[in-house]
């Protein structure tokens, strides 16, 4: 139960986007009586179904795919302590480049307005003073559901005026660097497990670190993380981190990094706090 008057939305694209970005600050500040809002835009029907079956081939079921991934949600959300859900259910635009992409039921097709419309007014309900979503620079993931999130959650805030502070996820290349010469260094080899290869003297992927605004240190609440992940079962059944050893899943994910889109932060400065001088 929220108890600090204090709220944390964050705006996603899929179910399972709110564990694996989120998941970490989702948790901890449930665990310290901020009120959690979740808004995840898509009804991820371009997810796999059962038995890895793949968007396209004949035995994927869209409706039972959304059914099994809205179930994985609410267990996901009850596992991270998340105050409340909003699942807007537009349909999955899938994978740039997908048949997918040109339904005009899909996300990245609906009108701006409208799905602007109503993130502003679960805004202008939840009135929260920090709002979370993507970056405007998806670093090599240019996912048309995440992009359009991005923009509708960004226009929404600037609609109402109501959040306080709009950060967006990232992971810094450092942390890339990093973490994969840990596990390299233990004989683990990355790219065969799925992991993007690491060229040169920096990652082809992540955020630069002087972009970086906020660290927040996630690790009491990691392991509600990891099961919250392993929640989403029908999507991260083969996921490279929840195969990894637990000291590497700790490595990896018991920090949450964000960039600053606007609010009173110093500049050049890094928080350990999304809500410092707000409580």
């Amino acid at each position: 139960m929220a108890t600090s008057g204090l709220t944390l939305m964050a705006v996603h694209a899929h179910p399972d986007d709110e564990s694996s970005s989120t998941g970490g600050v989702l948790a901890r500040y449930a665990s310290e009586g901020v009120r959690t809002v979740v808004v995840t835009c898509t009804d991820g029907a371009q997810g796999d179904g059962p038995g890895g079956v793949k968007p396209g081939d004949a035995d994927h079921d869209e409706d039972s795919v959304v059914a099994c991934r809205r179930r994985e949600l609410d267990e996901a959300c009850a596992l991270l302590g998340v105050g409340d859900l909003e699942a807007l259910g537009y349909r999955d635009s899938g994978m740039p480049g997908w048949e997918a992409n040109g339904r005009p039921d899909a996300f990245a097709n609906v009108p701006m307005e409208q799905a602007v419309g109503r993130v502003a007014e679960l805004i202008e309900r939840y009135r929260p003073q920090v709002l979370v979503t993507y970056d405007e620079d998806p670093s090599g993931y240019e996912h048309p559901d995440h992009v359009k999130a991005h923009r509708v959650a960004v226009a929404a805030a600037d609609a109402t005026g109501i959040p306080a502070r709009v950060f967006y996820t990232a992971i810094p290349r450092s942390a890339v660097k990093a973490f994969a010469s840990a596990v390299r260094a233990s004989g683990v080899d990355l790219e065969e497990m799925g992991f993007p290869a690491i060229d040169g003297e920096e990652p082809s992927f992540g955020t630069a670190d002087e972009r970086i605004a906020a660290v927040i240190d996630v690790s009491s609440v990691v392991d509600k993380k990891r099961a919250a992940l392993a929640a989403h079962a029908s999507q991260t059944d083969n996921s490279f981190f929840l195969r990894l050893p637990e000291e590497f899943f700790r490595m990896a994910f018991s920090f949450e990094s964000f960039v600053l889109r606007h609010g009173p932060v110093p500049v050049g400065e890094v928080s350990d706090d999304l809500f410092a001088g707000l409580r």
